[in-house]
């Protein structure tokens, strides 16, 4: 294993994004770079170096990987492509979590399955949009729920990729909770899930124009790769009990399911001032 180097910082070549080894002590974190000024590195650097961190430590030859979607997971995606294409893995096949990373994945030359033929996945790496300090997820920002949490749970290990902007203390405020539901009398879904409950305060906005992103870019109503709406959950203050609330959204009839993502992750590796270090659940 290789410590980053400085390199890092122009990304000049792959190997600044080689992994460097983990303390076997019982640290909850681990800090794999020097010190990187935020002004100094973009966004897209910071997700790049996580993305390409998160497949070098966690994915090995004859694997089923399970590939995620968004901005973070594309480049997990592209370091999958580079090894493959290196020789440095062999013998591998992903599943994708939406459309767009199956072209991308294709246009790669990385081999596809899906969960019909392949329901046990060696490991999922895959981006969030919010990170509590329990490291459950608000996801979805990207349209991509659905397929995200059936791909993700089926994993041995799932990998969450981010930068130091996705943490937060509690969920909720930062980003809105998506929840996808059937197009028949959606109107009478979205007052369903409003009323709970555990989802107090919330205002529910469906998404309009793009599926890929919470912002109003048109005006019809944005449909998902499988057909149905999302309804985006803003709330003022940070949600009291995720995990209750995730269970009660998934009882109402006529959702199909939601970005909260609880007690799924099995790391979290996030890059920002200090390098790139790793949390895990609290045993």
């Amino acid at each position: 294993m290789r410590v980053l180097s400085a390199a890092l910082l122009s990304l000049a070549t792959v190997n600044a994004f080689s992994p460097a080894a983990i303390p076997k002590s019982g640290l909850r974190f681990y800090t794999t770079t020097t010190s990187l000024a935020m002004s100094t590195v973009s966004q897209d650097e910071l997700k790049k170096q996580v993305g390409y961190q998160a497949v070098d430590d966690y994915v090995k030859s004859g694997m089923v990987v399970g590939l995620g979607t968004g901005s973070t997971a594309y480049f997990a995606v592209e370091r999958v492509g580079e090894l493959l294409k290196s020789g440095e893995l062999k013998d591998i096949v992903c599943i994708p979590t939406s459309v767009r990373t199956k072209e991308q994945a294709e246009s790669l030359g990385i081999p596809l399955v899906t969960l019909d033929t392949h329901s046990k996945l060696d490991v999922a790496i895959d981006g969030a949009d919010e990170v509590d300090p329990d490291l459950n997820l608000v996801k979805g920002g990207g349209g991509a729920l659905l397929r995200e949490k059936m791909v993700e749970v089926m994993a041995d290990k799932f990998i969450v990729i981010v930068d130091e902007s996705k943490l937060c203390d509690g969920l909720g405020p930062g980003f809105p909770v998506p929840v996808e539901i059937t197009p028949f009398c959606h109107e009478h879904t979205m007052r369903q899930v409003a009323s709970l409950p555990s989802c107090a305060g919330c205002k529910p906005v469906l998404r309009m124009g793009s599926s890929s992103n919470n912002q109003v870019d048109g005006d019809e109503i944005a449909v998902t790769d499988n057909g149905n709406y999302i309804v985006d959950l803003h709330f003022d203050e940070p949600i009291k009990d995720a995990r209750k609330m995730a269970e009660d959204i998934k009882k109402v009839v006529g959702v199909v399911d939601h970005g909260l993502f609880c007690d799924m992750s099995t790391a979290v590796i996030i890059a920002g001032s200090e390098g790139v270090y790793k949390k895990e659940p609290k045993k």
